[in-house]
Parts: C-alpha cells; sequence; structure tokens
C-alpha cells in the first residue's frame, strides 16, 4: 500500500526540534514546554502537561473550544459519526485549531483510517511540532505498518520533547 501522508508526517517529526509552532498556538506554550525538559519530579511533569493540554484544547472562541470537547464526548462514547461531523465543521472554521485535527486524528485511528489519520497528524504537527501525542500517534500507525525504525525514532523524538512519556518509553523498551 502506498502512503502518499506518510514521508511528510516523517519529515514533520524529524524536523520537530528545528519548527516553530503556528502563530495560533498560545504564547504560554513555550514556558511549559522549557518546564517539563526542566523537570526530575514526576509530579511536577504530570501539572505541566494538563497545563499544556489545557491550552491545546483552549481556543478564543468559546463556541470552537465547547464543539471540541463534546468531539471528545462523542467518540469516547462511539459516536464516531457524530464526532466526525462535528470535528469537519469546527476545522471547516478555525483550520488552525490544532487540537481539533488531533481529535480527528484520534478518531481516524480508532477506525483504523491511517491515511486519514496520517494526513490530520501531519496537520497537527504542521501547526504544533512539539505535540508529543500526536508523534506517539504518528509512531503507533509507523510500528502497525512494519516500519520500526521510523516508529523507534518517533517516540524517541516524542521523549525528547516529554521525557516522561512512561508509554512512549515503555514501548521504546519493548522494541528493543
Amino acid at each position: 500500500m502506498t502512503h502518499t501522508v506518510y514521508p511528510s508526517v516523517l519529515e514533520l517529526v524529524s524536523s520537530s526540534g528545528r519548527r516553530r509552532p503556528a502563530q495560533a498556538m498560545p504564547s504560554g506554550l513555550d514556558a511549559l514546554f522549557r518546564c517539563l525538559a526542566a523537570s526530575d519530579d514526576p509530579d511536577e511533569a504530570d501539572e505541566v502537561e494538563q497545563r499544556i493540554w489545557s491550552l491545546w484544547m483552549y481556543h478564543p472562541h468559546h463556541k470552537a473550544a465547547r464543539h471540541l470537547d463534546r468531539a471528545a464526548t462523542e467518540i469516547a462514547s462511539h459516536c464516531h459519526d457524530l464526532a466526525e461531523t462535528r470535528l469537519t465543521l469546527l476545522l471547516r472554521g478555525a483550520p488552525e485549531y490544532s487540537e481539533a485535527s488531533n481529535k480527528c486524528a484520534t478518531l481516524y485511528y480508532l477506525q483504523q483510517r491511517d491515511e486519514e489519520c496520517l494526513e490530520a497528524l501531519r496537520h497537527v504537527l504542521s501547526l504544533e511540532p512539539r505535540h508529543f501525542g500526536a508523534i506517539c500517534a504518528a509512531a503507533e500507525i509507523f510500528l502497525s505498518r512494519g516500519n520500526r525504525e521510523e516508529a523507534v525514532f518517533a517516540f524517541e523524538t516524542a521523549l525528547r520533547i516529554h521525557p516522561h512519556l512512561g508509554e512512549a518509553r515503555q514501548r521504546l523498551l519493548d522494541l528493543h
């Protein structure tokens, strides 16, 4: 199977340390990522991670943030058609909302729609190169396609951004 998006996602993962986030990303993220990388305390790292996720979920238009929350609930409730429609409409109006694309990627991943998942991850990483969740999701798809080296590279990249990702660390141990 030809992966049309695969090379561009791999390139975005590999260049994540050299690229700046899109201007639409909340400015407070830079300080939080510095704190996350410097933290030796797992509890502090968990708190910082939650603050990062809160900023990623934030949108200045409260209606957009509510739609993202509803879509996340719909995904968790297996109401995938509703979530996809909601996310499609949300991204049509707010294409810079990287977390909406990340939720699309989650939905597509759950439905084993790998090409669409990779396309959504490509969009997330083009806006937010430090999105460790998107990088780990890409690693899982790389692995499912038999590309072990690329998966290892992506997990290592995610851990450089967020050194306290226990699941990514465990996946790397399993792969070695």
